[in-house]
């Protein structure tokens, strides 16, 4: 199953891996960017790299390309063979040297090159870092309309490429559960496929948000069903394209 739920961790809280992974998420993410102060990048890099050494299983954020932690940070997931999500993902070429990656675009210049980035052998997935964007627009994160064009910029850059559906960006707050099912819901509508979530408490709402609606399940049966055999279902016409939407929601 493609996974769905992305879950940080501070990578300077060793404390906390074990919990990440009790959470349910389908990805722990130890993160060595955003979630850990410039003083403690080292510290945190020999923690992560102690935790795999012993067993554990994550993919690892890594600092952006271009600042004095990517080095070490690259070769970190190099050494140990474990997938990594590049942040200010832009250049194909930077991603082109890591064998299993998640490009987190979160810039202008990433969104325009969405295309390229999905298209390099290495990347498994898109994620949108929508924060970090809106920052860089001088807009509201929270506001989605300002967004709508990056996001399906990397749904149809990721259909493109064949890969899965993107990963959503974060909801920072974690108090709101209906801002955060409001959330998904939308992501779900554009084409997105999972989320990034900053809390375990998200973990479960996430991954039940990216199910399919019973109502979706009973439709998609009733199409499958009818296959070939019939033109309209509900009133509504059946073609290919329409049937492989169903098999979809199947999972067939």
């Amino acid at each position: 199953m493609t996974a769905r739920t992305f879950l940080f961790v501070p990578g300077d809280r060793p404390d906390r891996f074990g919990k990440a992974v009790a959470s349910g998420a389908d990805v722990v993410l130890l993160d060595l960017e955003d979630a850990v102060a410039p003083a403690d990048k080292d510290a945190a890099r020999a923690a992560v790299g102690t935790w795999l050494d012993g067993g554990g299983t994550a993919m690892v954020r890594i600092n952006a390309p271009g600042t004095p932690w990517f080095d070490a940070d690259a070769a970190l997931v190099a050494a140990r063979g474990v997938p990594v999500m590049v942040p200010k993902a832009e250049h194909p070429g930077v991603l082109a040297g890591f064998r299993e990656v998640v490009a987190l675009v979160e810039t202008a210049r990433g969104v325009e090159r969405a295309g390229e980035l999905a298209a390099v052998p290495s990347v498994t997935r898109l994620a949108f870092g929508s924060v970090d964007l809106a920052a860089e627009l001088g807009v509201d994160p929270d506001d989605r309309e300002p967004f709508a064009y990056a996001r399906s910029r990397l749904v149809i850059a990721s259909a493109a490429a064949g890969l899965a559906p993107p990963v959503d960006g974060v909801t920072t707050d974690l108090r709101d559960d209906d801002r955060l099912a409001a959330d998904v819901r939308y992501a779900r509508r554009l084409g997105f496929g999972g989320k990034l979530c900053v809390h375990p408490r998200q973990v479960a709402p996430v991954q039940m948000g990216f199910e399919p609606t019973e109502a979706e399940r009973e439709w998609a049966r009733r199409v499958v069903t009818a296959g070939a055999s019939v033109s309209t279902v509900d009133g509504k016409m059946v073609d290919r394209p329409v049937l492989a939407r169903a098999r979809r929601i199947l999972g067939e």
